[in-house]
């Protein structure tokens, strides 16, 4: 029974005999999905940073760690393949993507709008539980920001923003989200330079939720995607100073 949950239903039978006992239902075997809990933890890994952007993904090796077969496995990565996750190159193997500058410029350009327009949304309707959610994320940020713990800080960011998009209200602007958020994790950029403009603008962020005003908390949110888009830019403009070759003066390329 290794791959079954066994529950039972104890549903009492009164018998009219009055030395009847009072009998269990038969068990209900309810089979596990071993695919969904595979994908559900391969995607944890992605989410929890165990993977570097177009590293491989040992599929052999992911089997051991979950303790299936490598159906579930690969069941798993075709779903991550379909979400733009993962890639699997013929005789290569499966990697994780590596988001272009071109891809995180375009996706953060589209995430600044969504944001925005969902604190704008969520400032009216956002409980108090969830705005103490958040201050405590940003005192851990800063303790984060101090020690430049970069995943610490990334995993930490991921929750804030979540807590917007649940008190948004709209089911299809949080799951456009959602999505985006997911799509901006296999990507590398550096953040250090502007890491404590990032913890300042969370702090922002939480002011104008508590102040209860729509139109700075969607002006403190764009600022915060804006300030990222400005490093993604100055990112891409470096490296592409660094891989052009000019050849030294008095001398023939």
């Amino acid at each position: 029974m290794r791959f079954l949950d066994i529950r039972f239903s104890m549903d009492i039978m009164e018998q009219s005999d009055p030395f009847s006992r009072r009998v269990p239902a038969l068990a209900k075997l309810v089979p596990v999905n071993l695919s969904e809990r595979a994908y559900v933890k391969i995607k944890k890994m992605i989410s929890d940073y165990r993977f570097s952007p177009g590293s491989r993904l040992n599929v052999e090796q992911l089997a051991r760690d979950l303790g299936t077969s490598r159906t579930p496995i690969w069941e798993s990565i075709r779903r991550l393949e379909q979400e733009g996750l993962v890639k699997n190159i013929p005789n290569r193997g499966v990697f994780l993507v590596e988001l272009t500058h071109g891809a995180a410029i375009e996706l953060y350009t589209v995430r600044e709008v969504l944001e925005g327009m969902a604190a704008r949304l969520a400032v009216q309707r956002i409980s108090e539980k969830a705005l103490e959610k958040m201050e405590k994320l940003v005192g851990e940020q800063e303790k984060f920001v101090a020690e430049e713990d970069l995943v610490a800080y990334s995993k930490s960011d991921f929750d804030f923003h979540a807590c917007i998009y649940a008190a948004c209200g709209n089911t299809i602007l949080r799951e456009m989200l959602e999505n985006i958020k997911e799509k901006a994790r296999p990507f590398e950029m550096r953040i250090t330079p502007i890491l404590t403009e990032l913890f300042n603008d969370h702090q922002m962020i939480v002011r104008a939720m508590r102040l209860r005003d729509p139109l700075l908390a969607e002006a403190a949110f764009r600022e915060h995607n804006q300030r990222v888009l400005r490093q993604l830019h100055a990112d891409d403009l470096d490296s592409r100073i660094r891989h052009t070759h000019i050849p030294p003066k008095g001398r023939k390329p």
